[in-house]
């Protein structure tokens, strides 16, 4: 009975967040619109107990990227525009892993940004819906056309 109950106040909970449990993409897209409008706690419930970052030649434990990385990701999603391409999805059970291009402009710090990057997410499908399970993120400076 508890276990119900303890599953009937997740469920409510994820729901409570507008998320979609039985679309991984949806949650990637609920991840980064948390990142862009600053919702560190939205964020935090979108990333599985065991979640990993790599970025930047780092790998990061949940942990690592909640205490310090997090907030810096917010600040840089909520000063600078990304357009990301048409996610490709790949669903296999209760696994899906989604890749896309993006293309970063603005400004952050002083500096001009300009970049293309990559991304791939990978999501588990549990109990409480969709949760992300890693992260890898690279990018470059983008290079004007000669």
């Amino acid at each position: 009975m508890r276990t119900l109950i303890l599953s009937a106040l997740l469920l409510a909970g994820a729901a409570a967040l507008g998320e979609t449990p039985n679309d991984p993409a949806a949650a990637v897209d609920a991840f980064h619109a948390a990142l862009a409008a600053g919702d560190a706690a939205r964020a935090e419930a979108l990333l599985a107990p065991d979640a990993i970052v790599l970025e930047s030649g780092f790998v990061e434990t949940r942990a690592e990227y909640l205490s310090h990385h997090l907030a810096a990701d917010i600040a840089f999603a909520r000063e600078v525009k990304q357009l990301r391409s048409e996610l490709r999805v790949v669903q296999e059970g209760n696994l899906a892993w989604l890749s896309a291009s993006t293309r970063t402009t603005g400004a952050y710090q002083g500096r001009t940004i300009d970049a293309e990057g990559a991304e791939l997410i990978v999501l588990a499908r549990g109990d409480t819906g969709w949760r992300i399970r890693a992260i890898h993120w690279s990018s470059r400076e983008r290079k004007p056309a000669p």
